[in-house]
């Protein structure tokens, strides 16, 4: 496997299209990890199945969130992604999300080029509130088992504060 760090940049950020490197398909209990010192995929736990991933659950390369590790990413699609591959995607929103006390935001993106949606996504107001519903209840009740309480969804913010953590995220990725 290739070191994604390496050979992808995070993006065309100024144009809201970002490279996503899949982690954890949709439906997955599977807690699937970048491991960058090995450049290698691994699996670092398997959840309870009430746990599986509401969205393909990812990172943008060459960049570092507050908790240390890259910028994690929810890929919205009818289908799942398989863990190793990347796309091109669309930014159009963000979920401030904070985890044991720690910032670990999420980057929400659709693919570049759905044309099984027709592209029809453009913002968090064109997914469904089930689907907005479903990913926060997710991300508030995830360690329930393990750690009731240590996460907590704060907000969700538009394509523009999503941009924001973005280059913050690279800003820390290039003075690390």
């Amino acid at each position: 496997m290739a070191d994604f760090n390496k050979i992808l940049t995070p993006g065309d950020i100024e144009n809201g299209i970002i490279n996503v490197v899949i982690e954890v398909p949709e439906g997955s209990c599977h807690k699937i990890e970048w491991n960058r010192g090995l450049a290698l995929m691994q699996l670092d736990r398997v959840e309870p199945r009430i746990f599986a991933k509401p969205a393909n659950y990812g990172f943008i390369p060459q960049t570092l969130d507050e908790d240390g590790d890259e910028l994690d990413v929810l890929v919205i699609t009818n289908d799942p992604l398989p863990t190793g591959i990347f796309l091109e995607a669309k930014v159009i929103g963000v979920m401030e999300f904070e985890d044991d006390g720690e910032v670990d935001d999420k980057i929400i993106a659709v693919p570049v080029d759905d044309r099984d949606t027709g592209n029809v996504i453009k913002s968090l107001s064109d997914l469904p509130k089930q689907k907005i519903d479903q990913i926060t209840h997710h991300f508030n009740h995830y360690k329930d088992l393990k750690k009731p309480g240590s996460t907590t969804v704060k907000n969700w913010g538009d394509e523009a504060l999503a941009k924001e953590v973005i280059y913050k995220s690279i800003d820390r990725w290039n003075k690390r």
